[in-house]
């Protein structure tokens, strides 16, 4: 039988002599090609810890909390495959797109594994230092050399950088060492090919110092359960053997280049620092974010996550370097992190899956940006926003990373599976900067309330609604509650079988769409509210919902605001933000979050109109015009948002040229327009009326003002068409409103002899 893995073994006494797995079942994976080596992996020790107590919520009424925001996760990466390393895969390089299918990263070509074998085994100077304390050790002084072994001057720790295999040695009487690949906290990294597997390349991590305790323990903790980790996603435990006195772990061979490769080789290229792009760093941590979740759910803290530590293979992203992993529930084991990505609690709280999310953020800090001190004077915090003009130009990036990195645990994003939402929604916000909408249904509010299309005014009714959280136990209540009428509402929640939190956050809903009469109930219910459930994003959503409501525009931006730093990828927030800001008269501010809320996902109709007003209002025609086409000609808005475009041209003062070649665009739309020929004749008179006093200012109106021919129109014929679009709108009223029209088209109209 022979073995279905890419691989050209045939199966014996149940498992294939080639690749040494177990037949497969399914169908056969593709095969992933062999690349570079794992990058160079440092480490540093920051001790053991105390019993680490419960995380609390934070008493902090900016919003901190997201516990019933539903789980997301994102497709599995691709099954690892067998084969023979050695020989190397043939087929042609496959294209997968990271980050969720949205960005299109070019897959690494395979090179010969032995090539990245390192000329001169030895560990730079700069990088020597004690297991135990830290402190630097073997540096030269003058002339002489620093010392390869010997003992630590500050603590007397023995230490021996020098690696203990060399060419040719046969390791545990199975694995041949080609060569060493890098060095790490936990020791060196040797290449090696398994004898007894056909000849695979798998990679030999032993310890940097085989007297230290620390290390040995942490070396006998990654055999006791790394050994059964099994993700696409994260590199293979293969074994773990022992040679002339000191232990090694047998891992998968990860071939290609790390983040901090790839850093190196734009830097190169570049000649100066060159950051990854935004979309290409989150599509990067995004492939790594399954991986992150499956160890969480299993207990397991990576604890040491850093560019180093992520790898491309082909057209993969795998995690590599277990050896910081500890079991959230393990605290006696030594902690392996890094100065700079190592959250600031792990050498008094100890690891936790928020401790492992500072890491991912720092790690996204240093990718996209020259990060100059993050070791030093930002070692546990980020610089200002306008310090970096990636974080000016995507404030939404800036916000996830400030939550990821909260120097307060509680304050970070509760799981992996929440953090990967919220970088998926700020990726669709930076991809949407090229001008390609790449929209997704939110998971955690609904579509926007419009029902009026007609209407194009700042209305805080029109605002998505938090969803029901379905985990709720009066969930499948509260769907049945389907009357719109509020005080309606509040009568059949008084019917509810159990008053949660959900239940009051509707009843909440309808005291402010009832008005001020009801916003003495609705300010008493969320105090309650508060005390009895503590502050989370929808409280603090409601509670703008209520300032906007009663006008307090203020208050309603610094709650809105919370709400953005809580889900920095969700554009409800930023969608009253910009609401917020364009009642209280900033109308740039404004016009700066619905013009990102409405380029990234173009059906929220209420953001387009909202950028047109406030575009409007600072002057830019051209601006808001741009602004209304956004909306889709499938919208039911669509309509409405082309009569604001023609009355944002018309609207025009017609002083210059420019004004008057406004008037022929507008009229270009009014013919495209399907609308009853009253409202169509009210746009046109709009139209006329503007291009008679164009007329009487001396400046030259196109003949396409009255949809034909070309040249200039002659005031006789405008006078003409107004008199026609009044008597038209005339038709459709009565009374007073038919004679006040029928007089102005008599006033309008031309003389003529009779």
């Amino acid at each position: 039988m022979t073995c279905r893995r890419n691989c050209p073994g045939t199966i014996e006494d149940g498992y294939c002599d080639t690749c040494g797995m177990a037949p497969l079942k399914g169908p056969a994976p593709a095969a992933a090609p062999r690349q570079a080596v794992p990058a160079e992996v440092t480490g540093v020790t920051a001790g053991s810890r105390p019993r680490r107590p419960p995380l609390s919520g934070s008493a902090d009424p900016v919003i901190a909390r997201t516990a019933t925001a539903p789980s997301v996760r994102t497709a599995a990466l691709s099954t690892r495959t067998g084969g023979s390393a050695r020989t190397g895969s043939s087929r042609s390089m496959s294209r997968r797109r990271f980050g969720g299918g949205l960005v299109d990263v070019a897959p690494l070509e395979p090179r010969d594994p032995a090539s990245a074998i390192m000329a001169v085994a030895e560990v730079p100077e700069d990088k020597r230092y004690c297991a135990k304390c830290g402190n630097a050790v073997g540096r030269s002084r003058g002339d002489r050399p620093g010392r390869t072994s010997g003992f630590c001057p500050s603590c007397g720790e023995a230490f021996d950088v020098t690696p203990k295999l060399a060419k040719g040695d046969l390791v545990a009487g199975q694995y041949e060492v080609v060569g060493a690949l890098a060095h790490g906290g936990l020791g060196w990294i040797h290449l090696a090919v398994d004898k007894n597997v056909s000849d695979r390349w798998v990679v030999l991590k032993g310890l940097l110092n085989s007297g230290d305790e620390d290390a040995l323990a942490a070396a006998v903790a990654e055999r006791r359960f790394l050994a059964e980790v099994e993700h696409p996603g994260i590199v293979k435990i293969y074994n773990f053997v022992e040679h002339d006195g000191a232990g090694y772990i047998v891992m998968e061979y990860v071939g290609g280049e790390s983040l901090k490769d790839i850093l190196k080789t734009r830097r190169t290229q570049a000649g100066h620092a060159d950051p990854l792009p935004v979309d290409q760093a989150l599509a990067y941590a995004l492939e790594v974010m399954p991986a992150f979740g499956y160890l969480h759910d299993r207990g397991l803290i990576f604890c040491d996550f850093k560019p180093d530590n992520v790898i491309q293979t082909g057209d993969q992203v795998k995690l590599i370097d277990l050896g910081g992993v500890v079991h959230i529930d393990d605290h006696d084991a030594a902690l392996y992190g890094t100065l700079g990505y190592q959250a600031p609690e792990m050498a008094t709280a100890g690891p936790s899956i928020q401790s492992d999310l500072f890491t991912i953020g720092r790690t996204l800090a240093v990718l996209t940006t020259d990060f100059r001190g993050y070791q030093s004077t930002f070692k546990d915090s980020l610089p200002e926003r306008r310090d970096f003009e990636v974080y000016e130009r995507h404030e939404s990036f800036y916000r996830l990373l400030l939550r990821a990195t909260s120097i307060d645990p509680a304050e970070r994003f509760v799981d992996a599976a929440e953090m990967t939402e919220q970088m998926l929604g700020v990726l669709r916000e930076v991809l949407a900067a090229d001008g390609t909408p790449r929209p997704a249904t939110s998971r955690l509010f609904t579509g926007e309330m419009r029902t009026e299309a007609g209407r194009d005014e700042p209305q805080w009714r029109y605002l998505p609604s938090p969803m029901v959280d379905l985990t709720d136990p009066a969930a499948a209540f509260l769907a049945s509650v389907t009357v719109t009428d509020p005080r309606e509402v509040l009568a059949l929640l008084g019917k509810a079988p159990e008053h949660t939190i959900e239940v009051q956050l509707r009843a909440l809903r309808a005291y402010v769409d009832i008005g001020a009469d009801a916003h003495a109930h609705a300010t008493k219910l969320l105090n309650t509210i508060v005390t009895a459930y503590g502050q989370d994003w929808r409280v603090g959503w409601y509670d703008g919902l209520l300032a906007l409501a009663s006008g307090d525009h203020g208050r309603a931006r610094e709650r809105f605001d919370a709400v953005y730093s809580v889900l920095p990828g969700e554009l409800a927030p930023k969608l009253a933000l910009g609401l917020s800001l364009e009642l209280a008269g900033k109308h740039a501010l404004a016009a700066g979050y619905y013009d990102v809320v409405s380029r990234t996902d173009p059906a929220y109709t209420t953001a387009a109109a909202g950028l047109a007003r406030c575009r409007l209002e600072v002057g830019d025609r051209d601006g808001a015009v741009e602004a209304y086409n956004r909306v889709p000609g499938t919208s039911s808005a669509y309509r409405s948002s082309q009569v604001g475009a023609v009355r944002a041209l018309v609207r025009a003062e017609s002083r210059d040229p420019s004004d008057v070649a406004a008037l022929a665009t507008a009229a270009a739309l009014i013919e495209k327009l399907e609308m009853e020929a009253a409202q169509i004749a009210a746009l046109r008179a709009e139209l006329l009326e503007r291009a008679l006093t164009a007329i009487a200012k001396g400046l030259q109106v196109p003949q396409a003002v009255l949809g034909t021919g070309d040249g200039n129109a002659r005031e006789r014929e405008v006078r003409f068409a107004l008199e026609g679009a009044y008597r038209e709108m005339a038709r459709a009223v009565s009374g007073s409103e038919k004679i006040s029209l029928v007089d102005k088209a008599n006033s309008v109209r031309p003389r003529t002899r009779t």
